[in-house]
């Protein structure tokens, strides 16, 4: 099926662009063709296959393919030794499009690091900070590639088996809190006022994000289902109003997070910062004595970080505790752009993570905060916001992407956190 068919059954749906300035382009660092596994359908295989690759001289000997799924007929590119796809040349090009051309690459290549999420009637465009150009904003702005989203998009609804819903939708949406749920109309008011308060400069980033989870602990006990779209709206208002009064405006005058925080934190942390393949994997590619000794380490929170990840300095628990004091207002844009993109995106929920309801995906997502300000203290040696960056692009290749985020047992330590209010103590704590 050729693009344009595909665009005649699904892509009505438009693509939508938050108002933030992000940019990207591909600058060639190889970190996706190293770090990640790429799913590819049987079609794709097909494809590949019958480009005529040498498996001696273009592969170093390797098969191109390892079956991922039996059930669905996936299969993933194959990896040599080094964790590099059998694809990528000693230039760090990827070979396949070198030779046939970038639309002969995998759709999910040519995708990332773009997440596109159908949300209501259109489409909205994500990206991954793991992506070091997407994190560190290099590249053109995110309209300038419109057309090959266009056709992303378009494929990945029939990859999917996406159709049209009765209101016009791709997708239900997501479980705000409880069933029944609120429809899209109602989500869309929600994610409005989350952005209003996420773009709001006048408050720091730390206590944009405590502000919305005022918000959410207002609303997890109602029953949303029952109001019609007036009163959800005038209930937003009055909620919001109180989200913005009541929180307080210095991070000082929280209290200290308490031990059970504190240890689900680092708990946490270490899960974010955890690599498990590539040429950064950290302690998990030591085997499970390991792990073990470095989950007790994380506990404790004394001596030495393990490293997780190889691209972590050395540095010690002490060390991350140490107030770095305001962010400056380079690194308060980072963080904007972050957040501003993840919650618009309405990446940290719904089909596009593992289908958690809305507020308890919004939870896990705030979470990041204090981790992204607690390891961008390992990086002393840049100014901040390349700091923050160095954490963020650690910190995001699990947003969305790790399902063991998504475990029951990972869940019920989210959710502590935030029953306790210990996220909004996180967040203060990490801000000083």
């Amino acid at each position: 099926m050729n693009t344009q068919a595909l665009s005649e059954r699904v892509m009505a749906l438009p693509i939508y662009h938050l108002p933030v300035v992000q940019n990207w382009d591909c600058h060639v660092c190889g970190t996706c063709c190293q770090e990640y596994r790429v799913t590819v359908t049987e079609e794709e295989k097909r494809r590949i296959e019958a480009q005529g690759w040498d498996r001696e001289k273009d592969l170093g000997g390797r098969e191109p393919f390892l079956l991922h799924d039996k059930k669905r007929r996936l299969y993933i590119l194959n990896h040599r030794e080094d964790d590099s796809c059998v694809f990528l040349s000693d230039k760090g090009r990827c070979r396949i499009h070198e030779r046939f051309g970038y639309e002969t690459k995998p759709l999910a290549c040519r995708l990332f690091p773009f997440v596109l999420v159908p949300v209501a009637e259109e489409w909205r465009v994500g990206l991954r900070f793991a992506c070091p150009s997407a994190a560190g904003n290099k590249g053109r702005a995110i309209h300038a590639h419109n057309t090959s989203l266009a056709e992303f998009a378009a494929r990945l609804a029939e990859r999917e088996g996406l159709t049209r819903r009765p209101d016009g939708s791709l997708t239900p949406p997501p479980i705000v809190e409880r069933r029944p749920n609120v429809e899209w109309p109602d989500v869309l008011r929600l994610l409005d006022v989350l952005l209003a308060f996420l773009r709001n400069r006048r408050d720091p980033v730390e206590r944009r994000l405590r502000k919305c989870l005022a918000l959410a602990e207002a609303m997890r006990p109602l029953r949303l289902h029952r109001l019609d779209g007036k009163q959800f709206r005038e209930l937003l208002e009055v909620l919001a109003g109180a989200a913005e009064q009541e929180t307080p405006a210095n991070p000082l005058l929280l209290p200290r997070p308490s031990w059970v925080g504190r240890v689900l934190f680092r708990q946490a942390a270490a899960l974010f910062t955890r690599k498990d393949h590539g040429p950064k994997r950290g302690l998990p590619g030591r085997g499970r004595i390991a792990l073990f000794r470095a989950a007790c380490r994380f506990t404790r929170g004394r001596g030495m970080v393990p490293r997780m990840h190889q691209h972590i300095p050395a540095v010690t628990f002490e060390e991350l505790e140490t107030p770095c004091g305001p962010l400056p207002r380079e690194a308060e844009e980072v963080l904007e752009r972050y957040y501003t993109l993840k919650v618009g995106s309405l990446q940290f929920c719904g089909a596009a993570s593992f289908g958690l309801p809305f507020w308890e995906g919004f939870e896990s997502l705030a979470l990041t905060l204090p981790i992204v300000l607690w390891l961008s203290r390992a990086f002393r040696d840049r100014p901040r916001h390349q700091a923050l960056i160095e954490a963020l692009t650690i910190v995001d290749d699990h947003v969305g992407f790790n399902p063991v985020l998504a475990t029951r047992r990972q869940r019920l330590a989210f959710r502590i956190l935030a029953w306790r209010g210990e996220l909004a103590r996180l967040i203060a704590w990490y801000s000083r």
